[in-house]
């Protein structure tokens, strides 16, 4: 079996990973577990906050409402506040958001492939 040859994104001169090159911006965002759970969480349309934490489960309130905040500063996130009694908001994925999930489903795909691997090389055979 021969390797493929993958070529990268041609992005401007940057210079290593300066804090201004958009692939460090990538990994950081990646480096943020539950951002990218929110992200597949929200693949198939709006959510309240409650309905976020059931789906995710394991995440406390105090860190998705920080998690979405930092999301929706970056452009990822769209809220919508309804006028309702009690208030009821929503939160979306913007474009920008959408377009997370290309690489998230290829990283799902990589895992698929390579976890029992990666997991064995770590840990050793785990059904002795």
């Amino acid at each position: 079996m021969t390797a493929e040859i993958i070529e990268p994104v041609g992005f401007a001169e940057y210079g290593g990973l300066e804090s201004d090159c958009p692939a460090r911006l990538a990994v950081d965002l990646f480096g943020n577990s539950w951002l990218t759970v929110i992200v597949y969480t929200l693949r198939e349309g709006p959510m309240r906050p409650v309905q976020l934490r059931g789906a995710i489960g394991g995440i406390s309130r105090k860190m998705l409402n920080q998690t979405l905040g930092r999301m929706l500063a970056m452009g990822l996130l769209e809220r919508r506040r309804y006028a309702e009694a009690p208030p009821r908001v929503e939160y979306s994925l913007t474009p920008a958001g959408r377009d997370l999930l290309i690489p998230i489903f290829a990283l799902g795909e990589w895992a698929d492939r390579h976890g029992d691997a990666v997991r064995t090389a770590l840990y050793g055979d785990l059904d002795d």
